[in-house]
């Protein structure tokens, strides 16, 4: 992708934050509203980004929102995708759907012991061990990142480098959530919010803390 480094930030942060003003994006990226707006033009000639409907405001004209084209969320890459698609296609074809999902299961299952073992060295703390769960979902490729909300927090997964896979497959998704709530179970409730294959521009998942664990966080503070 042969795009400027300021175009890259562009392009990055519609990633991570979805439609955008040009106004907003100078803010965030400390551009002027010109630079944005050239860098922007530049990029939809290439059909990285594009604009939205107008939305209305409450006062003065209504604004355009910017947002990456498909071209823009390819240039953010499915691990392996084909390769995926074929080994699924070969499994599901030669031992049928449920050998699939039993395989998809295991190979979670060591997922969610590596997972585990990095969470119990990163301290008792639920917010240490969201920390640590959004480090190693960024290191695997989702672009995680957790956010506060006010009664718990959002696990924001704004890429998903098995899209192929799991469009192929919803295994992976169901197997995704249900490994979270095991490693959290007992002290917080996991409940997906946004869902990509749903329509959403991203997976997130809301964080609540279990009766117990807020009581902790009471007499703490």
């Amino acid at each position: 992708m042969e795009l400027s480094k300021s175009q890259q930030q562009i392009m990055h942060h519609l990633k991570m934050r979805g439609p955008q003003t040009v106004k907003i994006l100078a803010k965030r990226l400390d551009m002027t509203t010109m630079g944005v707006r050239q860098h922007l033009a530049d990029l939809q000639m290439k059909a990285y980004v594009g604009q939205t409907q107008q939305e209305k405001q409450t006062r003065g004209r209504p604004v355009h929102l910017w947002k990456l084209s498909g071209k823009g969320h390819q240039q953010y890459p499915d691990a392996h995708s084909q390769m995926s698609l074929e080994l699924i296609d070969v499994i599901r074809a030669k031992y049928g759907e449920e050998s699939l999902s039993e395989l998809i299961t295991q190979r979670n299952a060591r997922v969610q012991d590596h997972y585990q073992a990095e969470l119990g060295s990163s301290g008792s703390k639920l917010e240490a061990k969201l920390a640590r769960l959004c480090e190693l979902r960024s290191e695997e490729g989702y672009m995680a990142e957790i956010r506060l909300i006010p009664n718990g927090w959002l696990l924001v997964e704004n890429h998903c480098p098995i899209y192929a896979a799991a469009k192929s497959c919803q295994q992976f998704c169901r197997s995704e959530l249900e490994m979270f709530q095991q490693l959290f179970a007992g002290m917080a409730s996991i409940d997906r919010t946004d869902y990509l294959l749903a329509g959403a521009r991203r997976c997130a998942y809301k964080i609540t803390s279990a009766p117990a664990e807020v009581e902790e966080i009471n007499r703490l503070e």
